[in-house]
């Protein structure tokens, strides 16, 4: 019985565990890499001006929260651009999905004419720099008299070159023409087969081109600094800048840390509800090749 107990004994593998403990040992200083400057920005927003530049720098919490939130509040309408930026992004994150899975279903599969030469195009698109299109986009803007109005920056957003090309992709390699014939077979239409068939298939595309989309919208600058010209109608990108005060003289680096760290939550809310969807997403092609 003895003979046979270490017969089946499992032995210890010196190698597999010296590898598995590097290997550990380097996630962990990389995850800790990573996170640290969120935990020092979540600290700096708790500290005074003065507290700041002090050296050494403070490292741990500190008792100036509210106080900063109010002085923030007392500089820019923070609620106000909060607002303004997840109507923006959520809408064109919205209208993203919509279009750019409509447009990639149809390019994917239908047959018309010129679908290659106008699929090809739209590619070439993405190899134009933005810098190039952004004096047309602005005369555009300001004939519409959208200065100053969010539309000008959510209906230039409301499709993208990419995502018909993400959709495309994803369509191509997942959705089998044999299940649309089944459903034109029981009598639906091509609007019912995209919403009751073909939409719910998308999820993983749509998390991955939702955080994506998101993201950009949220974080966009440029274009809203050339178009938002009054705080109220700023989004937090343009807030921020206001915050951080005269680049000369700078701000309160206190009250920049507290608003940086509150426009941060919408981004890490999002990429936390979608992130399963989002890794599915970006892994289905690698996974089917």
């Amino acid at each position: 019985m003895s003979t046979i107990s270490a017969l089946y004994r499992p032995k210890f593998n010196l190698k597999r565990f010296s590898t598995k403990t590097i290997l550990y040992s380097v996630l962990i200083v990389g995850a800790i890499l990573s996170f640290f400057p969120f935990y020092w920005m979540l600290t700096l927003s708790t500290h005074t001006m003065q507290s700041i530049i002090h050296y050494p720098p403070p490292f741990l919490p500190g008792k100036n929260l509210l106080v900063n939130y109010t002085n923030m509040l007392k500089v820019i309408p923070f609620w106000l651009n909060f607002l303004n930026s997840m109507i923006v992004s959520l809408t064109s994150t919205a209208l993203t999905l919509l279009f750019c899975s409509m447009g990639g279903y149809a390019f994917a599969k239908y047959r018309f004419p010129g679908r290659d030469i106008l699929f090809g195009g739209m590619l070439g698109t993405m190899m134009i720099p933005s810098l190039v299109m952004l004096i047309p986009w602005f005369i555009i803007i300001s004939r519409l008299d959208w200065v100053n109005d969010l539309k000008a920056l959510i209906v230039p957003g409301a499709v993208s070159a990419f995502g018909i090309f993400w959709m495309r992709q994803y369509v191509s390699a997942n959705i089998h023409s044999e299940i649309l014939d089944a459903a034109r077979v029981d009598g639906c239409s091509e609007v019912m087969i995209f919403f009751r068939v073909v939409a719910p298939l998308l999820k993983p595309a749509y998390g991955a081109l939702g955080i994506m989309t998101f993201m950009s919208s949220w974080n966009a600058f440029f274009y809203p600094l050339l178009v938002l010209k009054k705080t109220e109608s700023a989004t937090l990108p343009l807030a921020l800048q206001i915050l951080r005060g005269d680049p000369y003289r700078g701000g309160d680096y206190g009250v920049l840390m507290f608003g940086t760290a509150l426009a941060m939550l919408p981004v890490l809310i999002a990429f936390w509800a979608a992130s399963r969807q989002f890794i599915s997403g970006l892994t289905t092609g690698a996974i089917k090749g």
